[in-house]
């Protein structure tokens, strides 16, 4: 399929025009020791998405660092202690999401020559979470769905467009390297082509039909492949109470679903609640962290076969 490219995308780079010419003779790591000043220079990304996508444009080439990584919980709700600051000050690039994602940034000092937004050429089209509730996201401690809906890359015309930031960033870095780096980008653009194009070709089988989703982080997912869906706030690993059955009960009478969309795998006693209620489980994971096991393209290819059990007839 033909794939739309953003119109202003090097205008995303003004911010990093300088980032080519950091050079720093001594550099922290995540534990806070010096690391080769030789080496290859170091990349820092927010999330997973956009780590897999720097991994898949520089490989060797670059240093790749995912601190939120390290731990169980939702990047996006990641705070850095005083040494992943210094790794983050250290760092010859740091990929942001943008969209309000890691909300750290707006209190921590990091020199502006080497963050790079991606996506900042589609701020446009950034749409409200439409959730102001604030509570308790797992081992994430309580935090608010209120705001700019962040899950950007869930539309992979966008998650495209945040790949071609990373790559025309690497580029400005390793200029040397740019035949390497167009080459890579061309094949990751291919993988991010098909997924767009599969789950479009899902989302028109679906039609029209009401959908539920465990959490409300497929906003621009169900916008671009025309999902009419609705959220609750739920975890995948909590199973509802009364009080959570009954509002979704009040929810199904205006938005009568027969599928529950979930971000992970479901308690099977959740399953078995909504299921009383005619819903069955699907799982659509937006793998903003490192999955146990495979990868991001990975993931998001079993997203789209588990999607295609709403569409069979």
């Amino acid at each position: 399929m033909k794939t739309i490219r953003s119109p202003h995308l090097n205008l995303l780079f003004c911010l990093a025009a300088s980032a080519a010419a950091i050079s720093c003779s001594k550099s922290t790591d995540e534990s806070g020791t010096t690391a080769d000043a030789d080496g290859p220079p170091v990349v820092q990304a927010v999330n997973y998405p956009l780590a897999y996508f720097a991994q898949r444009l520089g490989g060797d080439l670059i240093d790749l660092r995912f601190l939120p990584g390290e731990t169980d919980g939702d990047p996006a709700f990641w705070e850095p202690g005083e040494k992943d600051v210094i790794a983050l000050q250290a760092a010859d690039l740091i990929l942001l999401n943008g969209a309000t994602y890691a909300k750290w940034r707006d209190k921590t000092s990091l020199p502006e020559s080497i963050l790079v937004d991606t996506s900042a050429t589609f701020q446009g089209e950034f749409m409200e979470s439409g959730f102001t509730v604030t509570h308790s996201h797992g081992k994430d401690g309580m935090h608010s769905h209120g705001g700019t809906a962040f899950t950007t890359w869930m539309d992979f015309q966008q998650a495209l467009w945040q790949a071609e930031a990373i790559r025309d960033a690497l580029v400005q870095l390793l200029p040397d390297q740019k035949a390497t780096i167009e080459t890579n980008f061309e094949a990751l653009a291919k993988d991010l082509d098909t997924l767009h194009a599969e789950f479009k070709s899902i989302g028109e089988a679906i039609g029209n039909q009401p959908l539920m989703a465990s959490h409300p982080v497929y906003q621009y997912f169900a916008r671009r492949y025309g999902l009419n869906l609705k959220p609750v706030l739920w975890e995948p690993e909590v199973v509802p109470d009364d009080a959570a059955i009954e509002d979704l009960k009040g929810k199904l009478k205006d938005h009568p679903a027969k599928w529950m969309i979930w971000e992970g795998d479901p308690a099977p006693e959740s399953v078995e609640k909504i299921k009383a209620l005619g819903l069955g489980s699907v799982v659509v994971d937006p793998c903003g962290n490192r999955p146990d096991s495979g990868d991001w393209l990975s993931v998001m290819k079993r997203d789209a076969e588990n999607l295609k059990a709403i569409a069979a007839p």
